[in-house]
């Protein structure tokens, strides 16, 4: 990617070509047509950080994984092995050929055994197919309609959502034990089990998305997409300060299956950092994690920083090994940021931006001085080009104008798994991926992520941002968390229902939810208007259902209606 000199060196705008660059320093990788796997480009950055070379009892001193429940712990030195065995195990039981792609299907929480899974899976020409192990039978029929999968692997409570005529491996068995502890072969931690036939142009994951709209697809990522994701974060980690730092610990309660959590086990991986692995999320849970095993970085979603600034539970544990906090998944409202910061002045928080359908990789912070620019999702990732589009025109749009985030770059995905149709609506004829997002460049390169263009609010005239509301909501000390999504009615097209989980011991009403957002929201006072004086003349509905895991109480639905 050649940057001109038309390009503006701030926000990266290219006003001819209508094009964002990337400003970042461009990261080198393999040749395209050199035989590589993402387990072998990964293990070789493992081996060749500067802590490996620097103490060569590195990879037997340093620990790789931990279980957060049980305290076990696993060596790189282990790890390696028992990559190296499974691997193995799995050459001489299945049938590799050139030019037939095999796929394993799994069904598995997170564990000390899905990393290892992973890598011996990929380092033979595998295409792992991670799956939600809580998704309902249908789910995980359609998904193994998608796939195809030769093989899955499961544990013992998941294996009986699988069709019982699909070769399974139960990871939690004996068996599956005894392979992964097999010393019998004559290689060593430092020797890669590979197939030669593994290019960086096969499909090295399918990755499951709901996609930039409508049901379930399955997300085709390369090798080379993928090496590209890892050998990025990899180039521009942040450097060990002084010599004293302590060593990363990354605490890993998102699942594996996810992409946020396949980066994560690659990144960690290619930088040799230890990952505390928790198979199913508990707030306090993590807490106690953080204080044991002092970690030093968190990945997250919004509504656990916004729990872990309204729960009185956090002051019961030590957090001050905890240097930095990655967000993803939904960008933070300025007001979550700036009560975050006043209350852990001493935890960094960053943000980035990004797709399954883009390998994890779209924007992000860096340095520290970028992580001040609140409500960004930082700058594009390196190697990567971005344009905002009208969406009713189809124009190219300069820095400060919102439009739909199109992206171009090395880690884009393949397609979708047996859907053209889906493929061909979500790329233009350039390779650009259209993200569905409505968003914007400022004049310095920062990203601002503002809505789903398919999920504005349509109200009469106006188009509602559910986000915008969802940040007010949480702002409010007696609301724990909140979700905005349009309710259908007659006169006005659309309306903005909240789900709304109020702090414990709070009695918050719907009346006083509803003059809140009328009083503080900044948009048409018209539209606000006629909820605050219509809502009196309107049934409010309430609806229960069972509450999310991080505040364990019953969620209050307030309808807000004009």
């Amino acid at each position: 990617m050649t940057i001109t000199n038309r390009v503006d060196r701030k926000s990266g705008f290219d006003p001819q070509t209508k094009i964002f660059h990337s400003l970042r320093p461009p990261v080198p990788f393999p040749p395209p047509s050199q035989p590589l796997s993402l387990a072998h480009f990964t293990l070789s950055l493992l081996r060749s950080s500067a802590a490996a070379a620097a103490d060569p009892s590195f990879l037997s001193t340093t620990t790789a994984l931990i279980d957060s429940s049980t305290g076990r712990h696993v060596s790189y030195s282990l790890f390696l092995r028992q990559i190296r065995s499974l691997s193995l195990s799995l050459l001489r039981s299945l049938s590799l050929s050139k030019h037939h792609s095999t796929t394993a299907f799994l069904l598995c929480p997170n564990s000390l055994h899905v990393p290892v899974l992973y890598f011996s899976l990929l380092s033979i020409g595998i295409t792992v197919s991670p799956a939600n192990p809580l998704a309902s039978d249908s789910e995980i029929a359609h998904q193994i309609r998608i796939t195809r999968p030769a093989i899955a692997f499961a544990t013992s409570a998941t294996v009986g959502k699988l069709p019982p005529n699909l070769k399974t491996i139960v990871i939690d068995s004996p068996e599956f034990h005894s392979v992964l502890e097999n010393d019998d072969d004559e290689g060593n931690e430092n020797d890669d089990v590979s197939w030669s036939e593994v290019r960086q142009s096969d499909v090295a994951a399918i990755m499951f998305s709901s996609g930039t709209t409508g049901r379930v697809k399955g997300v085709a990522l390369t090798h080379r997409n993928l090496i590209a994701m890892t050998g990025g974060y990899h180039a521009l980690r942040l450097k060990p300060a002084e010599p004293g730092r302590p060593h990363p610990v990354s605490m890993v309660f998102i699942p594996l299956f996810h992409m946020f959590g396949f980066l994560m086990a690659a990144r960690a991986v290619s930088m040799g950092e230890t990952m505390v692995l928790m198979e199913r999320f508990d707030f306090e849970g993590v807490l106690r994690a953080v204080e044991r095993y002092r970690v030093t970085y968190m990945p997250v979603s919004p509504p656990l920083v916004v729990a872990l600034i309204k729960s009185e539970v956090v002051g019961k544990y030590d957090l001050s090994s905890l240097q930095r906090l990655g967000c993803g998944a939904a960008p933070l409202g300025k007001e979550v940021i700036e009560r975050f910061r006043q209350k852990f002045p001493g935890i960094g928080i960053t943000q980035g931006y990004a797709l399954t359908e883009t390998a994890g990789v779209g924007s992000r912070m860096v340095e520290d001085a970028e992580t001040r620019r609140i409500a960004s999702v930082g700058k594009l990732a390196e190697n990567m080009e971005a344009k905002i589009v009208d969406p009713a025109t189809g124009e190219a749009l300069p820095p400060g104008q919102k439009g739909e985030l199109w992206l171009r770059g090395p880690t884009i995905m393949k397609g979708y798994v047996g859907d053209e149709k889906a493929t061909a609506e979500t790329f233009d004829p350039e390779g650009w991926l259209k993200t569905g997002d409505l968003c914007l460049f400022d004049s310095e390169g920062f990203l601002y992520i503002l809505d789903r263009l398919k999920e504005l609010i349509k109200y009469k005239a106006y188009q509602v941002p559910p986000a915008e509301l969802e940040h007010l909501l949480q702002s409010h000390p007696h609301i724990a968390d909140a979700a905005v999504i349009p309710y259908p009615d007659e006169e006005a097209g659309q309306i903005p229902m909240a789900y709304v989980v109020r702090r414990p011991g709070s009695n918050i009403s719907e009346a006083q939810v509803i003059d809140f957002v009328a009083e503080k929201a900044c948009f048409s006072s018209c539209f606000f208007d006629n909820i605050r004086h219509g809502a009196r003349n309107k049934a409010v509905t309430f609806f229960v259902i069972e509450s999310n895991p991080i505040f364990q109480e019953i969620i209050y639905n307030v309808v807000l209606q004009y």
